[in-house]
């Protein structure tokens, strides 16, 4: 790659392939590591972005209060499904399947319940955080397929990053322990390889899992030569599940109608279980002689665990031998363990806090590395005296992904909280706002110079961040003094967050206002001692007018100048 000719060694050619396959998609791979990050806790987002949810609280009769509503609502029905509080999502979800609608997501209905007194609660129209975790390996706006091939493409380039960057970086986790300060170029680097280092396992199986999860959409040639090009058959296989009705009583014939005893149910279940909790109960024609509840435990502590064990029972609380399990092969079992692992399903807090922060770590990894193409190439733009366009296109798209983004999903929230809640596809104008928002930040830094584009974006995001709390207060939601008081954790933890992450965009504007006042007085200095040169030269005599202060208005104009000629794309 050199342009001399030369043959470069196995370093030098890596660190040309990490520095291009890092940037050519770097944009697209710091939304995904964003949005996919924000979904680790999309249950969290989704309740704080649902403000009558946020007021349930359950207690032991939230159960059966859940089937007297369901009674009222749905008393024909051919099923219930009531998916039950947890830790991360306070209210109940019920739903059930009329009798002869169609199969799957199209054919039910679904309400949310206050768990306190199974009251139906009128929850706003919202794609909440589901619409972070699609976007993060679908984007939007395009088909399925489209989205996936983008982001399987993204996730490879990112792969060949990993291992170029390791490669290239000889003492990489000896530097990982350095940290310069102030030092421009060195210290970008430096923060470069700490965050790479620091999260450099989840980076790397995230990865791989990721794009083990588009396999058949990126490689299906070998899908195709094992089922005849008829890949429908393929996906059909993996999405069978055992049927309920196959369920059978342990002692008995048939089931006899009887009265429901669901807490008898539920206890006993949750003893199966080992003490795991019920996450949700299924009751299958209910009221009648043939009623079945099917019983799903909590999320699970294992990575092979999916799917979960289930229980079956009559009405009455007597148990029922469930479909005989189907043995499966073990690539099956590895690909669904590597499903868990990118998804986090078998995550308790701890882990998932994990998760979340490595992350964090991941998504400054990619920013501080696009950021760092920029201050590389410093010296040689002072040198000639201008910007090449590829280097001021950089700095613009840097700008509008990395802090845009921030800035839009901040927004995302706050649109969620003040639109009218019978908006006709309120759901969907909470996307429209957050791309235009979006596009607003990409067309910012074309009109501002680069340190101060940097500067309001990331000052928009930390107020529209802190606030969050006093906004939910104000518009319907759990205060935040209350949610800490009512350990509603769920919420409480969501706006602690976001005020965090807040505190930390301040951090980073201080920084950035330095290095203004820094740029400012170091061109000041400068055009001070070429003057004080020029005069001495000349032998002219400095009277003692000439030595007081400029005015305010001509000096404040001269450090205007010299500030803006400093920031001309510069992040130092």
């Amino acid at each position: 790659m050199r342009p001399d000719g030369k043959v470069e060694g196995l370093r030098q050619s890596m660190s040309w392939l990490h520095t291009y396959t890092g940037l050519l998609l770097g944009w697209a791979l710091f939304a995904m590591f964003l949005t996919g990050t924000l979904s680790y806790v999309r249950d969290e987002i989704s309740a704080w972005m649902k403000p009558p949810v946020q007021h349930s609280f359950a207690d032991a009769q939230t159960a059966d209060r859940a089937v007297k509503t369901l009674r009222e609502l749905a008393p024909n029905a051919e099923q219930w499904t009531v998916d039950l509080p947890t830790a991360r999502q306070p209210a109940v979800e019920a739903s059930w399947r009329a009798k002869g609608a169609a199969q799957g997501r199209r054919g039910r209905e679904s309400v949310m319940l206050d768990a306190g007194t199974g009251e139906v609660l009128k929850v706003p129209e919202t794609r909440g955080a589901d619409f972070f975790y699609r976007f993060h390996f679908e984007f939007y706006g395009m088909s399925v397929y489209t989205g996936r091939i983008i982001a399987g493409i993204a996730a490879f380039f990112m792969l060949v990053a990993i291992i170029s960057g390791v490669i290239t970086h000889k003492k990489i986790f000896t530097e990982f322990f350095t940290f310069r300060p102030r030092k421009g170029q060195r210290s970008w680097l430096d923060a470069h390889n700490a965050l790479a280092v620091l999260g450099l396992p989840f980076h790397f199986v995230l990865t791989f899992t990721g794009l083990l999860l588009l396999m058949f959409m990126l490689l299906p040639w070998g899908l195709d030569a094992a089922y005849d090009g008829q890949r429908n058959q393929f996906f059909q296989e993996r999405r069978a599940q055992f049927d309920p009705s196959l369920a059978r009583p342990a002692d008995a014939a048939a089931p006899v109608a009887g009265v429901l005893v669901l807490d008898q149910i539920l206890r006993d279940a949750n003893q199966q279980f080992g003490g795991r909790g019920v996450d949700s109960f299924v009751i299958k024609n209910p009221g009648q002689a043939n009623s079945t509840v099917e019983v799903r435990p909590g999320e699970g502590a294992h990575i092979t665990e999916y799917p979960a064990r289930r229980l079956f029972y009559t009405a009455d609380g007597l148990p029922l031998e469930g479909p005989p399990e189907t043995a499966t092969a073990w690539s099956t079992d590895v690909y669904r363990a590597m499903i868990n692992v990118h998804i986090g399903r078998f995550a308790g807090p701890a882990v998932r806090w994990m998760f979340f922060l490595s992350g964090i770590a991941g998504t400054l990894m990619v920013a501080t590395g696009l950021v760092l193409w920029v201050v590389k190439r410093l010296p040689e733009r002072r040198k000639a005296g201008k910007t090449p366009f590829s280097h001021r296109l950089v700095e613009v798209l840097n700008v509008g992904a990395i802090s845009g983004l921030s800035v839009a999903i901040a927004a995302y929230f706050w649109i969620n909280h003040l639109l009218p809640a019978a908006l006709t596809d309120r759901s969907l104008w909470e996307i429209r706002g957050f791309f235009c928002v979006w596009l607003l930040c990409a067309l910012h830094p074309l009109l501002r110079t680069h340190r101060r584009a940097w500067i309001e974006q990331l000052s928009v995001a930390a107020v529209l961040l802190f606030l969050l709390p006093v906004l939910n207060a104000a518009t319907g939601g759990l205060p935040l003094w209350s949610s800490l008081a009512r350990g509603q954790w769920t919420i409480a933890g969501f706006e602690l967050s976001a005020m965090a992450v807040a505190v930390l965009l301040v951090f980073a504007v201080r920084k950035l206002r330095a290095g203004t006042a820094a740029v400012a007085a170091k061109g000041a200095d400068a055009g001070a001692g070429k003057a004080a040169s020029k005069h001495a030269d000349k032998g002219v005599a400095v009277s003692a007018a000439a030595q007081r202060k400029p005015a305010p208005a001509v000096a404040t104009a001269i450090q205007s100048r010299v500030v803006d000629a400093g920031e001309m794309g510069v992040q130092q």
